[in-house]
């Protein structure tokens, strides 16, 4: 199936483009864009053919953006969610002659993209990669390339600005109104994340956010009509958005009135509806899946270069005066609002010392002093909390002290704990933007894309919810963890344990699933005490995600006098119990829930006159990256008697549990009854760990 030759690009029609500066930077994007993707052999070239009139018209007319200072707070982001699009943001980033800085606002010497990189498109090493990667290539807010997740993270920016808006804004000096923008393909659209954003970006009336559509009707297998052909317009008005059409993406001031709608309109988000030829002004695969993903071949390049005026056979042209035009264009504008900016900052500091401090925090990733002053102890008690509900107290004992440290759960709160209950705490809500609490309603995935999308704005954000539905997350958690964001990820009814709610909410693989994701730090407290000191390590790392992983029934709260300090969370894992008698005999190794149980098994070999002992492993990514003499300490590789015990998937406990351990996990899915039942048929008890102590011992002597 193909659109309707009408839609196509009149190609021979000749493009005086000498006579007009706009069409020849229009045309310099289009065919840097070609050769970066001929010479690579890879890549998307059509949709930055297609939308390099909307590029460059809303980054040389309406952007608020200091290519000299990339990373000014109050500068407009703009997110490329179609990233398989990327040349379109290299070749901006390259014309507006950005230069390159470190994340913490720090100038580096040189752009933030060279020509040099973009003859290098897609090689490793190179800042442009095959897709946007956020702290890879300055300029690029975000990572983008899974569909749907650059619309998402957009909907988590334009939060950000509101809520910073709320708090530090003043009469006289308003710090913060930039404004979203995010390029959004059919793909993008077609994906469920998208529409869980839409949904909340217009029940939130989100009047700062911009979505630009490009319609272009095609896909990889084709026409999008095999299997996408609703009203996207009426359905976002339906989502409570304003909407605007634009039947041409090559009529710039078409696009540009829209924008200026978008800039006037104070209640609600707007999408642009942007038709385009995807492949614009190539004569054979313009309009057709064939220019999706595919380089043009060296005679469709010549083609398509002689359909814009171009000299066919010069590659990586850039004529005089584009890029400086183009650049100075935007440096005029966003140096002069950047300028001003400071200049309020300064006397906003003067004014507001209290929260310039903050700011200044915030802008460099630091934690507020005395943040974890009022973290709490919890006495001992053989009946104890549940570490969920120990987590709400620490929480609420920490974000009074931390003022951008701000969430929300998936619909769960009263579940997960996860609410702000101290004074002036608040919500976050429709025209009132300046509460803590998020209300994500039962959108799990978007939960977690909006909360990459306000770190990357510098907060602190949290999430919360099932652990089950952490694969509803699986997407927003990889790329937290790939862009190395501390996005804190609260999960509670951790196992099996949760008992009658049954095998649906039961979860079994997914600590196994978040502990493989590289650079995700997986906590799961044995105790409120260390769900305390869990809460202390998750927020002083401010580089990587973590996932505080949380029980729904009660767990016995350690007496540390008699046990090791919880403070041993720090370090991933630590000897619970202290040895009177050297090396031990048995260790028994567990996590959660089932450390209880490994202690009550060692209290019962201790009276037997077996040398145990009990390692708790909140975190294994912590202790891994603890010294090898620790670990050794911890867990002496000379006791092959181990027994390892957690409810969930046996996967990886090899590696602690060593090759002649033993590994009480679950190898099936759970049963809908009461914990106590659940429990004992799956072989999580006291007297079960011991009876795998004593032949764990037997073997071992033989």
């Amino acid at each position: 199936m193909t659109p309707p030759q009408a839609a196509l690009a009149d190609v021979s029609a000749p493009r005086p483009a000498e006579a007009d500066p706009d069409l020849l930077t229009i045309n310099t994007i289009r065919t840097l864009t070609i050769d970066a993707v001929q010479q690579a052999d890879s890549g998307h070239a059509g949709a930055p053919m297609a939308m390099a009139p909307v590029g460059y018209t809303l980054w040389n007319r309406f952007l608020r953006y200091d290519p000299a200072d990339p990373e000014w707070p109050n500068r407009d982001r703009f997110v490329l969610s179609a990233g398989h699009g990327c040349m379109l943001l290299y070749s901006l980033l390259y014309l507006a002659g950005v230069q390159a800085a470190d994340g913490k606002g720090n100038l580096k010497n040189g752009p933030a993209v060279s020509l040099d990189d973009i003859k290098h498109f897609r090689e490793l090493g190179s800042v442009c990669a095959g897709h946007p990667e956020y702290g890879l290539t300055t300029g690029v807010e975000i990572t983008t390339g899974p569909l749907g997740q650059g619309c998402a993270n957009s909907v988590g920016m334009a939060i950000a600005q509101h809520w910073l808006a709320a708090r530090y804004n003043k009469p006289g000096a308003a710090l913060f109104d930039f404004n979203v923008y995010a390029l959004c393909s059919d793909g993008d659209l077609m994906e469920g994340v998208a529409s869980e954003a839409a949904s909340i970006a217009g029940h939130l009336r989100l009047a700062n956010l911009c979505w630009i559509y490009d319609d272009n009707s095609v896909t990889i297998e084709g026409h999008t009509e095999l299997a996408f052909n609703e009203d996207v317009a009426e359905r976002f008005r339906g989502y409570g958005w304003a909407t605007h059409q634009v039947d041409d993406a090559n009529d710039c001031e078409a696009l540009a009135r829209a924008i200026e709608s978008f800039q006037a309109m104070d209640d609600r988000p707007t999408l642009i509806v942007v038709k385009s030829v995807i492949g614009y002004g190539s004569p054979h695969k313009q309009g057709t899946s064939k220019i999706h993903s595919d380089p043009l071949g060296e005679d469709e390049v010549r083609l398509t270069k002689q359909a814009y005026s171009w000299p066919p056979d010069a590659k990586f042209l850039v004529p005089d005066g584009v890029k400086e035009r183009f650049s100075a264009s935007l440096a005029e504008r966003g140096g002069k609002l950047r300028a001003a900016w400071g200049e309020t900052l300064e006397a906003y500091a003067g004014a507001h010392p209290e929260l310039a401090a903050e700011l200044n925090a915030m802008a460099a990733g630091a934690l507020p002093a005395g943040w974890d002053a009022d973290i709490p102890s919890f006495p001992a008690d053989a009946k104890g909390i549940a570490s969920r509900e120990a987590s709400g107290k620490v929480l609420n004992a920490i974000a009074p002290r931390f003022p951008w440290l701000m969430g929300g759960s998936a619909d769960l709160s009263p579940s997960t704990k996860t609410r702000l209950e101290f004074d002036g705490a608040g919500d976050f809500e429709p025209g009132v933007y300046g509460g803590r609490n998020m209300h994500f309603g039962v959108r799990e995935h978007v939960m977690g894309s909006i909360a990459n999308g306000m770190s990357v704005t510098r907060l602190r954000p949290y999430t919360g919810t099932f652990l089950i539905f952490s694969d509803y997350m699986r997407p927003p958690t990889r790329l937290a963890a790939m862009m190395e964001l501390p996005v804190v990820f609260v999960f509670s009814h951790d196992s099996i344990g949760l008992g009658q709610d049954g095998p649906t909410h039961q979860p079994i693989e997914q600590l196994a699933a978040l502990r493989a994701i590289p650079h995700m730090r997986v906590f799961r407290p044995a105790d409120a005490n260390e769900t305390a000191q869990s809460w202390r390590a998750i927020l002083a790392e401010t580089t990587y995600p973590s996932c505080l992983v949380l029980s729904r029934q009660a767990l016995p709260t350690l007496d540390r006098t008699v046990f090791a300090p919880a403070a041993g969370v720090a370090r991933g894992g630590y000897a619970l119990t202290r040895d009177d008698g050297g090396t031990p005999d048995v260790i028994l190794i567990g996590t959660g829930s089932e450390v209880s149980l490994c202690v009550a098994a060692y209290e019962r070999l201790k009276a037997e006159g077996v040398k145990g002992r009990v390692v708790s492993l909140p975190s294994w990514a912590v202790f891994e990256a603890q010294d090898q003499a620790y670990r050794d300490q911890v867990l002496p590789p000379g006791v092959t008697a181990r027994v390892a015990v957690e409810a969930a998937s046996p996967l990886g406990w090899d590696r602690y549990a060593g090759p002649c351990g033993e590994i009480i996990a679950m190898h099936t899915f759970g049963a809908s009854a009461p914990i106590a039942d659940v429990m004992k048929t799956f072989g999580f008890t006291a007297e079960a760990v011991y009876a795998a102590a004593r032949r764990q011992l037997e073997r071992s002597a033989r």
